[in-house]
C-alpha cells in the first residue's frame, strides 16, 4: 500500500506520581507540566489526601489559587497543594488540576510505566 507506514512500537507512557513519605498522593499517566510543577488530575488524587485551607493566591496570568492541606496519616502538611478551579482563558488546561509543593517534602518523580501497570 501507497502512503502507508508500517505500525510501529506504541508511544511510550510516562507514569507521574506525587509522594509523601512514601505514601502515593496521585498517580497520572498524563499531568500538565507549566512552571516546573506537574499538574495531576484531580481523580488522580488520592481520597482523603486533600483538606481544604482557607489561603488563596492570585497568579497574575492563571488566576486565583486554592490550597489544600495535605494528610498522610497523622501527618499535616500545611498548604502543599494548589489548583485552580477557574482559571483564565491562557491556563485553561490546568483547571481543576492538582501541584504539590516539593519544597513541603512532597516528592514528585516521573518513570516509564509498564505495560503491567495499565
Amino acid at each position: 500500500m501507497t502512503g502507508t507506514k508500517p505500525a510501529g512500537p506504541a508511544p511510550a507512557v510516562t507514569m507521574v506520581t506525587a509522594s509523601y513519605a512514601g505514601t502515593v498522593l496521585a498517580r497520572a499517566e498524563r499531568t500538565v507540566f507549566l512552571e516546573g510543577n506537574h499538574y495531576f488530575p484531580r481523580e488522580t488524587v488520592e481520597e482523603g489526601a486533600l483538606e481544604k485551607s482557607w489561603l488563596r493566591t492570585l497568579c497574575y496570568w492563571k488566576g486565583l489559587a486554592r490550597y489544600y492541606h495535605i494528610r498522610v496519616e497523622s501527618h499535616r502538611i500545611s498548604n502543599a497543594a494548589w489548583a485552580y478551579p477557574l482559571p483564565s482563558p491562557l491556563a485553561w488546561r490546568i483547571r481543576n488540576m492538582v501541584a504539590f509543593d516539593t519544597a513541603k517534602g512532597i516528592v514528585v518523580q516521573t518513570q516509564p510505566a509498564h505495560p503491567g501497570n495499565r
